[in-house]
């Protein structure tokens, strides 16, 4: 690795405030950023000298402004890998906004085309409140709550759950409504479905039982709590919409980690990114 001599970036005192003013001003001009993603592995050695103890409030700041401006630069409009607590996810990445709010940050992540252990999602936007970034081996992330909105659509939603050994089996008719064909019993039922609040409404519009037409007043709506999600997520709403179902999940808590070395190497060479 090689050696960091702070003396190099000049005269002045290693962080006085003079120094604090320099390096915020440079962390606002774009051709510096751009020439951090094409640098040699020297990057990763005033983020190591700082993680292994000498921090101060500035660090944060120029890690997540690091961060968000190579990982902009070298995927902005394009096709991004990427590997989130063991989730593997390929997209295509339009937005990624950073802003400190406070004594934290808040990030936006837009992306589109998203593919999520392999199932397809049209557009997902991730706003990350309350996050804290702290410098060290590996260097960890953690944001007090996670939303996110999302668009899917309904053929391939009902995909998904057709891998969760339901008893039914699920289809999208071209009015946009669901038919439901039970496994074991001869029942098929024509139905509309949204989640508020944690729980799934189901409206039943109509349904046979061995061909012959179920009478309307056994018909109804059907309320069924929704099961524990991974990471204590909640969605909040899901309502179709023509071919798509437009969702909201909410995270209470989240926290990741990373290697700085392995992050820029991925930054410049492009290839996944990984949280673990």
């Amino acid at each position: 690795m090689a050696t960091f001599d702070p003396r190099s970036w000049s005269a002045l005192p290693l962080w006085s405030p003079l120094r604090a003013m320099d390096v915020g001003k440079k962390l606002l001009d774009q051709s510096w950023a751009t020439q951090w993603v094409a640098a040699t592995t020297a990057w990763v050695d005033p983020v190591a000298d700082f993680g292994a103890g000498t921090v101060t409030a500035l660090m944060p700041d120029v890690l997540m402004t690091l961060l968000s401006e190579g990982i902009l630069s070298r995927f902005g409009g394009r096709a991004i890998d990427a590997t989130v607590l063991g989730h593997e996810l390929h997209a295509t990445l339009e937005v990624l906004k950073v802003r400190r709010m406070g004594a934290h940050f808040q990030t936006k992540t837009v992306l589109a085309g998203l593919r999520w252990d392999g199932h397809p999602i049209e557009t997902v936007t991730v706003i990350a409140h309350g996050v804290r970034l702290v410098p060290g081996v590996p260097t960890r992330l953690r944001a007090a709550r996670v939303d996110v909105d999302g668009t899917v659509r309904t053929a391939a939603l009902l995909e998904w759950l057709g891998t969760r050994q339901l008893e039914w089996t699920l289809a999208a008719e071209p009015d946009g409504r669901i038919r439901a064909t039970h496994r074991r019993r001869r029942i098929t039922a024509w139905v509309d479905a949204e989640i508020r609040e944690g729980a799934l409404t189901i409206d039943v519009h109509k349904a046979r039982w061995s061909g012959i037409p179920v009478p309307r007043r056994m018909l109804g709506t059907t309320t069924v709590p929704l099961a524990e999600l991974p990471f204590d997520a909640r969605v909040v709403y899901g309502t179709r919409e023509g071919e798509l179902v437009r969702f909201r999940a909410e995270v209470p808590a989240v926290s990741a980690s990373f290697d700085l070395a392995e992050m820029r190497s991925a930054i410049v060479t492009g290839t996944a990114l990984i949280l673990f």
